[in-house]
C-alpha cells in the first residue's frame, strides 16, 4: 500500500470520518484491481494475489 494512502487512512481513523475511510478503501481496492501488474514497486511488494 502506497505510504501516502496510509497516512490518508490513519488520519481518517483518527478523525472517524467514515465517508472519507469508504472513499480511501475505494480507492485501494482500485488501485489493487487495476491490469498492470507487470512492474512490482516496494510499495506493493509482497501483495500479489
Amino acid at each position: 500500500m502506497p505510504q501516502w494512502l496510509c497516512n490518508q487512512l490513519m488520519s481518517a481513523f483518527q478523525k472517524k470520518d467514515l465517508r472519507q475511510i469508504r472513499l480511501l478503501n475505494d480507492c485501494w481496492f482500485y488501485y489493487r484491481a487495476k491490469p498492470d501488474k507487470t512492474k512490482e514497486t516496494p510499495d506493493s511488494a509482497g501483495f500479489n494475489l
